[in-house]
């Protein structure tokens, strides 16, 4: 193998391994992980090197001639910085073939800026079984990009349980995508590696997200830390049947929190575009042969898995987003603040909000800035804005953009506009393009609407697809529909459900109910409430029933009335008309078809309402049904008005069932006018009779218009006589 040196270091390594063949097979490793240097010596304990005095005792041991004492007084005076002190021990013990010293001799000339001699001393310990020289010597292959070379030490080093060398063999083998990381990984992390434990977390929590999408579950993993600051659509159109796209500032501000797992699940009500994700990775945190930030303590006090992961081995099959919440809190307990901030993150997601503020709180108090934001939101949601505010403040102070859109959204929700507006900005150039959304949000809401569009479509440009579906909307209130559409379009390819729910909206405009129809699947495939009724009324149109059933029961279902009236009146034409109730017959339960009913007249569905007022009179219930009744007839439902004048005067209320019947008739209903004509004429009053007469007849039905003529005429010829 070309890479293990010229002839000469052979030959050298070979007669080092020689002389002190049994001087190796007791050395015992410890490697500090800032530094990489081996203080073992040979068979000396860390105890003695620790207690007051060790340093004078092993000085005289050294002069005298020990080689362990040589190598544990270099590995002392090489911790402390004292370079030149610490060289002639170690060249000392190293000539008599201490390959701790030999390991120590090279990170001292590496600090010295002496790699290559340093790596051949690496290589000389390797050689003779040093795990901490093999990981140096591989980090010092890997610097050069000598891949191969870096490789095949890495693996001495990781194979002989060497927490440093498993990581860094984990991380080269990740930097290639081999799917044998994730071994060296949590063989590091079991040794209690902090970084390894991290990033096993990050692979395992990034399994669970593909796991959850490929089974239809896209919002398993990052909890609060993903949602947006507020809640409600950016363009919420109004139903198809109209013709007309909604309001494009009706949204609230999105902030995107901390970013999910997956960024597609961001936003609270499917709002915003959700804001910087989390971080997938730490960078290489090893600068240098011999050192590895992302450690803690030495080996001796490594410890191993966490005793819960210890638990698992024995226990149930963990699923995979426990276990990455297991290396998570390992990581976290030893520190790692990014961790303290996904574990925080899984733990809100599952419910658990005290632990999950108590991770945010720690890695919040370490500088991370992403948990002072997740943490604020907590604090919100808990009804503690103020205290919320405070970690917004020391987020967005750090540069976290969701942060600084949130203190936005704060004091706009305070009418506090400048303030708001400066917070939007910040975020903005904090890189988060949610503050140009936000702004556009704000300026809309004030009726500066070329402010607005400006802000809407830097936004747009920069690829949020809400602002593009906003600025669709202000483009089409402005007339020009040719320009929005392809803003609208934009927004939907990019996953907008308010896009795709408007373009239909447009189609419909144009008469293109066919591709109106495609858009409006598209939504409500996203599950848009809307979307889905309008695709329910045109499979209805075409009489596909079970078809239009299961979509009108999804848009009920997310709280549409239309939708809830529309499937009862389906549920109801399969029932056989209701029978008058047998003496001492017990009042039947409520069908599924008028629960809906219910469900839409409580909503304030007019026709939901009379419809439940008439199943509440053919159940003999009037006290109900009158109820009903009134509700509808006071939110003008002429049948509302006329069934309840029906009641009244059944009641002998004459009067006011007048009062409710002339309301109706003036809003259209041929019926009350007729009742109006037969009151009037029952009392005498002839002429009046004849007015209402006459309104019947034009408003109908023929029936109603018929008897109305007919009355009238008897009316004429009695006023005639």
């Amino acid at each position: 193998m070309e890479f293990m040196g010229d002839r000469a270091t052979l030959l050298e390594t070979g007669r080092f391994v020689r002389r002190h063949a049994g001087n190796v097979a007791d050395a015992t490793i410890s490697a500090d992980a800032a530094d990489n240097v081996d203080s073992s010596g040979s068979g000396a304990s860390a105890d003695s090197v620790e207690t007051a005095g060790a340093e004078a005792r092993h000085r005289r041991a050294a002069d005298g001639g020990d080689t362990a004492s040589m190598s544990v007084l270099g590995a002392l005076l090489l911790r402390r910085g004292d370079l030149d002190g610490a060289e002639p021990y170690l060249r000392a013990a190293t000539a008599e073939g201490d390959r701790a010293a030999a390991n120590n001799l090279g990170v001292l000339l590496h600090q010295r800026g002496y790699a290559d001699e340093a790596a051949g001393w690496w290589r000389i310990a390797a050689v003779a079984g040093s795990a901490a020289a093999a990981h140096a010597l591989g980090r010092h292959f890997r610097e050069r990009g000598d891949e191969p070379a870096a490789e095949y030490w890495l693996r001495q080093s990781a194979e002989q349980g060497h927490a440093l060398g498993a990581y860094a063999l984990a991380d080269l083998l990740e930097h290639r995508s081999d799917a044998g990381a994730e071994r060296w990984l949590r063989a590091a992390a079991e040794q209690g590696h902090r970084e390894a434990a991290y990033r096993l977390a990050r692979a395992l929590e990034r399994r669970a997200a593909e796991e959850a999408r490929a089974g239809g579950d896209v919002g398993l993993v990052m909890g609060r830390a993903g949602r947006g600051a507020g809640a409600g659509r950016a363009a919420v159109a109004g139903p198809a049947a109209s013709g007309r796209v909604g309001r494009g500032d009706g949204g609230k501000a999105a902030s995107g929190r901390a970013g999910r797992g997956d960024a597609s699940a961001a936003v609270a009500d499917g709002v915003g575009v959700a804001g910087p994700a989390v971080a997938e990775r730490t960078g290489n945190d090893v600068s240098s042969a011999g050192a590895e930030a992302g450690r803690t303590g030495s080996a001796g006090s490594q410890g191993s898995a966490s005793s819960a992961d210890a638990a698992a081995a024995d226990g149930p099959q963990l699923s995979v987003l426990d276990e990455a919440a297991q290396w998570y809190q390992q990581a976290a307990a030893r520190g790692h603040r990014r961790a303290a901030l996904h574990l925080g993150a899984i733990l809100e997601k599952r419910g658990e909000l005290k632990e999950a503020g108590r991770w945010y709180l720690t890695s919040a108090k370490d500088g991370e800035a992403r948990a002072a934001c997740a943490l604020g939101f907590l604090l919100r949601d808990a009804g503690d804005e103020e205290s919320a505010a405070v970690w917004w403040l020391r987020a967005a102070q750090d540069g976290d953009g969701n942060a600084a859109n949130a203190l936005g959204a704060l004091h706009a929700a305070r009418g506090e506009q400048q303030t708001a507006e400066r917070w939007y900005r910040a975020a903005m150039d904090a890189g988060d393009v949610n503050g140009a959304y936000n702004l556009g949000l704000l300026c809309a809401a004030q009726d500066r609407t070329p402010q607005a569009e400006q802000w809407y479509r830097r936004a747009a440009y920069a690829g949020h697809r809400e602002a593009a579906n906003a600025l669709a909307v202000l483009l089409l209130q402005a007339g020009d529909a040719t320009g929005a559409e392809p803003w609208f379009s934009k927004a939907a390819e990019a996953g907008s459900v308010d896009a795709a729910f408007n373009l239909g909206i447009l189609h419909v405009g144009r008469d293109d109910d066919r591709t109106a129809l495609r858009w409006y699947e598209r939504a409500a495939a996203a599950g848009h409430t809307e979307a889905a009724l309008q695709v329910g009324i045109a499979l209805l149109r075409e009489g596909d029933e079970q078809a239009a059933e299961r979509h009108l029961r999804c848009a009920a279902g997310g709280g549409s009335a239309e939708a809830a009236f529309r499937l009862a009146t389906v549920l109801d034409s399969r029932q056989p008309p209701p029978g008058p109730p047998a003496l001492g017959e017990a009042m039947a339960e409520k069908s599924e078809c008028e629960e809906w009913y219910e469900r839409a007249a409580e909503q304030g569905h007019r026709r939901a309402q009379v419809r439940v007022g008439m199943l509440a009179a053919v159940r003999g219930d009037m006290t109900d049904a009158a109820r009903w009744y009134r509700e509808a007839a006071e939110a003008g439902s002429r049948n509302g008005a006329f069934n309840l004048g029906l009641l009244l005067a059944r009641e002998g209320n004459e009067r006011e069932a007048a009062l409710w019947w002339a309301r109706a008739a003036r809003a259209g209903h041929g019926r009350a006018a007729l009742r109006l004509a037969l009151l009037a004429a029952r009392r005498g009053e002839l002429t009046e009779g004849q007015r209402w007469c006459a309104r019947a007849v034009e408003l109908g039905p023929a029936e109603v218009s018929e008897r109305a003529a007919r009355l009238r005429e008897a009316l004429h010829q009695e006023l005639t006589a």
